[in-house]
């Protein structure tokens, strides 16, 4: 360094206090560099390139009398120097220069004139492309003075990052301890992080949010737009998220021991996530998991307790109409009214190793928390209970007859937010919806209905199936056949060479026999349908009546037919 910078410190002022105050949410955020350029300390330096890059976070000083300084190079430093080192080597200053890059460095502060008159064009256009601030300070700048300030302003900053930490803890704390929920976590953080702030499920439905901005409830970036999941999927968490180049939104888990409870996410619009957030956020996080673990111990015995109720009242063995109605009400549900029952049925799993019971019970716990919470948005005095493999949910109809299809397009709502489009790695499940039912007496039979529809749903259909009980029509009775043997030989006789499981061509006449007795025999249409030309299904029917028989004439070999056809479509042949 040279002496003449020395010189401009005598009768220096107290430097931490000749700036005005920081708040402590600006504090926290780090030193910028362009937060330094402000402090009297560099009062006329300049910006000579990578202005882009004014938003780099000092965090360390250094300063450079050798030229080969890249061992010592940290992040997030500002490198101070005279120049004397590079005086001799003008043609390694664009190298050095990417190289100061690469090591994440935040800005250059060089002296001129005294040992390096200019810095090279090249250099200038590297620093501008690799967006690393080159400043030039003024020639009574004293590098202690720069020193002293800007550590000091530094360490304020870091003081102030400690105090925040513990007002968040001091918020959080209070808020437990007042017997406060998520929505009361989340109604505190915004002003704490000035940001929107949201706790989601593992999978991202939301669980409460504040601050949240409503352009971004929309966005397709953040929510789907059926469910209204947040993405969970595609933002990084924790620290990792500072490794985007505009981090926006930055997520930390809520984990209770190896239970993994949600997320605690972070919005902001206008400025970059940084550390500090991420700090902040994972204190909310514990604070969650508090909360999480508390709401999950009161409603495990409280669904215990529903559980074994609604199971009785399923049942039929609850007691008297009257009795089950006030009991119900107790519970906050209300069954003296239409209702359907509607029940979603988790597919089986491969076969794997038999996972711990920690591992267990999140699945099908996560499953009744998502019914529950989309029901009850639609209707909140429904009954919801989860067991082991299924959710039963008794919900509020319209009438017979009032509205037709309305309460089914309901249900298959719910199970588009239930589903959502895949995120968490949940399993598939089937869904079955009873006839509407006008008394409470009518439940047990009601339950049964949905049990059918969501095991013949998805032996029709397959995984995710939803079936209405009033839609089965034969496949109702092809359920009931319990000897899959019998169905089996029914199937043979009647379809012929056409039952063959992988025989191609069996299959393709199997397809046109399909269409053209679901059209009523209409061969224009089934052509139609089929992309056939007339002439060439008219061939097609001789070869199947000639298989078959006569069945273009004969209703009754047709309805034996038909029947075989859905008994293939549903069961197949095993």
């Amino acid at each position: 360094m040279e002496n003449s910078a020395n010189d401009a410190a005598s009768g220096a002022q107290n430097l931490p206090s000749a700036e005005p105050p920081h708040t402590a949410s600006t504090l926290a955020r780090g030193l910028t560099v362009a937060d330094a350029l402000g402090l009297s300390s560099l009062a006329g330096a300049t910006v000579l390139a990578g202005s882009a890059g004014l938003g780099r976070v000092i965090r360390r000083l250094n300063v450079m009398e050798v030229p080969d300084i890249l061992p010592w190079v940290k992040p997030d430093e500002l490198l101070l120097t005279t120049g004397y080192p590079l005086r001799n080597t003008p043609q390694g200053l664009v190298g050095l220069v990417r190289d100061l890059a690469e090591r994440d460095l935040a800005a250059v502060a060089i002296k001129l004139g005294r040992y390096v008159d200019e810095l090279p064009p090249e250099v200038l256009r590297a620093a501008d492309e690799l967006r690393l601030p080159i400043l030039r300070l003024g020639d009574d700048v004293a590098f202690d003075d720069v020193l002293n300030q800007l550590l000091t302003d530094i360490l304020n900053r870091q003081a102030a990052t400690l105090a925040r930490t513990e007002e968040v803890h001091r918020v959080l704390v209070n808020v437990v301890l007042a017997g406060g929920g998520l929505a009361a976590i989340t109604d505190k953080l915004p002003a704490l992080l000035d940001g929107g702030v949201m706790v989601t499920t593992p999978d991202g439905r939301v669980l409460a949010r504040s601050g949240i901005p409503e352009q971004a409830l929309t966005d397709p970036r953040y929510f789907d737009g059926t469910s209204g999941r947040f993405h969970v999927e595609r933002f990084k968490h924790g620290i990792r998220a500072l490794d985007d180049e505009d981090a926006r939104v930055v997520q930390v888990p809520v984990l209770a021991g190896s239970l993994d409870h949600g997320r605690v996410v972070l919005i902001t619009g206008e400025r970059r996530i940084d550390p500090t957030d991420v700090q902040v956020l994972e204190r909310a996080a514990a604070t969650a998991a508090l909360v999480i673990t508390k709401d999950l111990a009161v409603a495990a015995v409280e669904r215990k307790y529903q559980g074994d109720f609604l199971r009785d009242l399923l049942a039929g063995q609850a007691g008297d109409p009257e009795h089950a109605v006030r009991h119900c009400a107790t519970l906050g549900w209300d069954i003296d009214r239409p209702l359907v029952v509607v029940v979603a049925e988790l597919d089986p799993e491969p076969a794997t190793p038999v996972p711990t019971a920690g591992d267990l019970r999140p699945a099908h716990e996560r499953f009744a928390s998502a019914w529950t919470m989309v029901v009850r948005e639609r209707d909140p005095r429904a009954a919801v209970a989860g067991y082991s493999q299924e959710v039963v949910v008794l919900m509020g109809a319209e009438r017979p007859g009032a509205a037709e299809g309305r309460t089914g397009a309901l249900v298959r709502s719910l199970v588009a937010q239930v589903s959502g489009d895949g995120g968490g790695g949940r399993r598939p499940f089937a869904t079955g919806v009873s006839r509407v039912v006008a008394r409470p007496e009518d439940i047990p039979a009601a339950y049964e209905q949905a049990k059918q529809a969501a095991r013949v749903g998805r032996q029709i259909h397959g995984v995710g199936a939803v079936a209405d009980f009033d839609d089965l029509g034969v496949y109702r009775l092809i359920s009931l056949v319990p000897d899959g043997a019998e169905l089996r030989s029914f199937t043979e006789e009647t379809l012929g060479a056409l039952a063959a499981p992988n025989d191609a061509e069996a299959a393709d006449l199997r397809g046109t026999l399909e269409a053209l007795l679901d059209n009523n025999l209409n061969v224009a249409e089934t052509a139609r349908v089929l992309h056939f030309h007339y002439n060439t299904l008219r061939y097609r029917i001789g070869k199947l009546e000639r298989m078959l028989g006569p069945f273009t004439t004969d209703p009754n070999l047709r309805l034996d037919l038909m029947v075989a056809l859905r008994v293939l479509r549903m069961r197949g042949l095993r």
